[in-house]
């Protein structure tokens, strides 16, 4: 059994993955919601906005095997109109702290010359998405991070990886539709399949990914979008 750690577990995709791989080890939820967190047996209060040194030393004292970056911050509006707490906020959360946590987990991978790192990006990442500058950069980043980890880590027999979800039927994916300048029909006819993709299939493409089966799978972007990255 190994120790999986998955930031943002209280809703939605981190949910879902943390409920995906509980039958693989020891879960370690984080998240801001304390309420939600009793959910889980093990647990780490965090805002990774302003205290991921929390997480840091969480990280280290458990000797994670499975690190699951999924926690993220969405902000929709033009370039100009954004705030430097906005811009600090967002790279805290989307790029720094997926940094942060890997430096502190790959620790005791090396250890063990085992371990798995998936980042969850966005296909916004890999397209840009249009007054969402700050997330798609950020997510964006995660994707050469996600490259050069796999190469520095290989030896160790770390994997490292980034599924880029489209249009997820999630609070986080509603609120990001309702922001944007497009109705959800509207949305909904640029995806190719014509529906927006749900937290399950993303979180049995991570059980994947950190399963033995895949472990010749590192550095790879995956979109996993109902084909939104490919046209309509």
């Amino acid at each position: 059994m190994v120790n999986i750690l998955v930031t943002g577990a209280t809703q939605g995709i981190g949910k879902a993955i943390a409920e995906e791989l509980s039958d693989m080890g020891t879960i370690f939820a984080t998240g801001r919601n304390v309420e939600s967190l009793l959910n889980y047996k093990n647990y780490c209060v965090c805002d990774l906005a302003t205290d991921v040194e929390t997480l840091e030393s969480y990280v280290q004292s458990k000797n994670i095997d499975i690190l699951i970056n999924n926690a993220g911050e969405y902000i929709y509006g033009s370039i100009d109109k954004m705030t430097d707490e906005q811009i600090r906020e967002i790279f805290e959360v989307n790029l720094l702290a997926p940094v942060k946590l890997i430096a502190k987990a790959s620790v005791n991978m090396k250890k063990k010359r085992w371990g798995r790192i998936v980042n969850i990006g966005s296909i916004s990442g890999i397209m840009g998405e249009a007054n969402a500058s700050l997330y798609s950069s950020t997510k964006s980043g995660l994707i050469g991070l996600t490259r050069a980890l796999a190469l520095e880590l290989a030896e160790y027999n770390i994997t490292v990886n980034t599924v880029n979800p489209g249009w997820v039927d999630t609070e986080m994916g509603m609120t990001s539709a309702e922001l944007s300048e497009f109705f959800h029909d509207e949305i909904i006819e640029t995806i190719p399949q014509r529906r927006f993709v749900q937290p399950v299939e993303i979180a049995k493409l991570v059980k994947y990914l950190v399963s033995e089966d895949a472990k010749g799978i590192t550095g790879q972007s995956i979109n996993l979008c109902a084909g939104l990255s490919v046209g309509i």
